[in-house]
């Protein structure tokens, strides 16, 4: 049973602005997008452009967002973790690359609507179910 009747891998994007931390004091606006894609349910995706042409992208576990909207989550490479900025939400998001490190300010409610719409698109748990995994395993199982 499968929710896309169409075959075609569902998207659920939303555009938004973040705020890269420069310092305690200062910050500056860089427009972003979220993208999630039900043919990878496990992962969300982020774009933006920070002083060049080319776009970043990071790709990370939507569990790691999720999580880190409401209390420090990940290591490593990314970490998430909720704070607040001026009376704000916000959710906070460090990435670590070799190129650079980065600090980003999401505001919590447009990343909370937008992780929403995701769970409702594939709930938490049927990931597998979304990539066929449920049913290869059944499939192996009983041979």
């Amino acid at each position: 049973m499968h929710p896309n009747p169409t075959g075609r891998p569902t998207v659920v994007e939303r555009e938004l602005e973040l705020r890269l931390i420069l310092s305690p004091e200062s910050g500056i606006p860089v427009p972003a997008r979220l993208g999630y894609h039900t043919d990878d349910p496990y992962a969300v995706h982020i774009t933006f452009h920070i002083d060049s042409g080319h776009p970043v992208h990071w790709t990370f576990a939507r569990d790691l967002l999720v999580e880190g909207v409401f209390r420090p989550s990940g290591h490593g490479d990314v970490r998430v973790w909720p704070s607040k900025a001026e009376g704000r939400s916000v959710v906070l998001i460090a990435l670590t690359s070799p190129d650079g490190d980065a600090l980003l300010e999401a505001p919590t409610p447009q990343v909370s609507a937008w992780l929403e719409r995701t769970l409702r698109t594939v709930p938490p748990g049927t990931e597998g179910a979304q990539l066929g995994i449920d049913d290869a395993l059944a499939e192996l199982l009983a041979r």
